[in-house]
């Protein structure tokens, strides 16, 4: 299946089936970490023919999404005399496809990169979009810029060696999306009536239709970071080290949840049902906030707060949502008292 991806200034395709071959004019580096490259290179290289071939291996982990890890994989496509005619091959999950976009416009001012993500987490979402950046001491995605692939290769066969807590957090991601904007996907998800390929196919289709809205995040897009802002501070609290990025946007949802239910947004009984749905797919929905006003400060190190109002995505029952911003800061801290 082929979802095609509409930007203003890019079209691109997404193909969700067994790999057929890339084939890429000039040189190319594939973007990848020691864990994908050990299970899956020789699958990859079997698909892809191209004039001159490189491999950039990075760390594997959210914690070496960072400027030093940038800085290494920008100085070997250096080395390897790479130019405005080469493309990368981001070769991993959502970390490595952050860095790989975010070093492809950066790199001699921009060239060609293609998604090929690898983690249930990146076929559903960060694959597709062209946000790119990494992490820094303020925040998470801090750094980055808005770059669209030429195109993205989604195969289920890298889900072959995923383990589960990895793909757990990938469901987290889809069941965002069917929360904020398809009730009904959100209830065949409820009672796992869905296959991989279905999720896969459902969620690409909601995020291209999203994108094709709102490229830059201006409007409907921010709908997308429903969870991420609770998400993003306990991402940060805990160094990126304790929670995969979707086990945080899991329970960014359950304190988004909270609040939403105590400004009339959301019932309890579709808090209840939110919250089963999430731990039916092996998510964690608890955490213990030690200072609910540390807590509180770190919400304006993220990106989505301007002029100091903090900006809340929140579910208007279940399909529907609400952005919500300048609620009363004693609100707020009443949610995340709760979670200490």
């Amino acid at each position: 299946m082929i979802v095609n991806v509409i930007t203003p200034n890019k079209e691109y395709n997404v193909y969700i089936e067994e790999l057929e071959e890339i084939e890429v004019k000039g040189k190319v580096a594939i973007i990848t970490n020691p864990t994908v490259s050990g299970f899956h290179m020789k699958y990859l290289l079997s698909h892809l023919k191209c004039d001159e071939l490189h491999i950039v291996t990075l760390p594997d982990g959210e914690e070496y999404k960072n400027m030093e890890s940038l800085m290494y994989g920008l100085d070997r496509l250096f080395d390897a005399k790479l130019d405005r005619n080469s493309t990368l091959i981001a070769f991993g999950g959502g970390v490595i496809g952050d860095m790989t976009g975010f070093m492809a416009s950066i790199f001699l001012r921009g060239i060609k990169f293609i998604q090929v993500p690898t983690t249930l987490l990146s076929m559903v979402d960060s694959s597709v979009g062209g946000k790119t950046g990494i992490n820094n001491k303020y925040g998470k995605n801090l750094i980055g810029s808005f770059y669209q692939p030429e195109d993205v290769y989604i195969d289920t066969h890298f889900l072959s060696t995923l383990p589960k807590r990895e793909f757990a957090a990938g469901m987290a991601e889809v069941i965002k999306m069917a929360v904020m904007f398809d009730a009904v996907f959100f209830e065949n998800l409820k009672d796992n009536k869905e296959n991989v390929e279905d999720i896969i196919r459902n969620s690409i289709e909601i995020k291209s239709n999203v994108v094709n809205q709102d490229e830059k995040e201006r409007g409907i897009r921010s709908v997308l970071n429903y969870g991420h802002t609770f998400g993003h501070v306990i991402e940060n609290l805990t160094n990126y080290s304790v929670y995969l990025h979707g086990e945080a946007v899991a329970i960014g949802m359950i304190m988004a949840n909270r609040l939403a239910v105590k400004l009339g947004y959301l019932t309890k009984n579709e808090e209840q049902e939110i919250k089963e749905c999430i731990e039916n797919y092996n998510l964690p929905t608890s955490f213990k906030i030690k200072n609910e006003e540390e807590f509180y400060e770190h919400f304006f190190a993220d990106k989505k707060t301007m002029n100091n109002s903090i900006k809340f995505v929140l579910p208007r029952g279940i399909g529907n949502y609400k952005i919500k911003k300048d609620i009363d800061k004693e609100i707020i801290l009443e949610v995340l008292r709760e979670f200490k």
